[in-house]
């Protein structure tokens, strides 16, 4: 199961890198780097020793991509308008 979740989250954010490229919206690249942390994150619980969905760190890591995304949505509506 956490190989199939890791496969789509880069699969959505592949996506969300091309919504990027044909846009240069700068909104679409806190997406695609939360979904790239979200797989690089399910492929280390993967083939970890003792998998625990409870470590702080994956939460910290969790926690910094919403943040990241939370960002882009600001600076979308409040940032530079050029």
């Amino acid at each position: 199961m956490l190989g199939m979740i890791s496969a789509l989250s880069f699969t959505a954010a592949t996506f969300f890198l091309r919504f990027w490229r044909d846009t240069r919206d700068f909104f679409f690249l806190p997406f695609a780097v939360f979904f790239t942390v979200e797989g690089v994150n399910r492929i280390v619980l993967m083939f970890s020793a003792h998998p625990n969905e409870g470590s702080p760190w994956i939460y910290i890591l969790r926690l910094f991509a919403l943040l990241l995304i939370l960002w882009g949505i600001l600076y979308k509506n409040y940032g530079s308008r050029a």
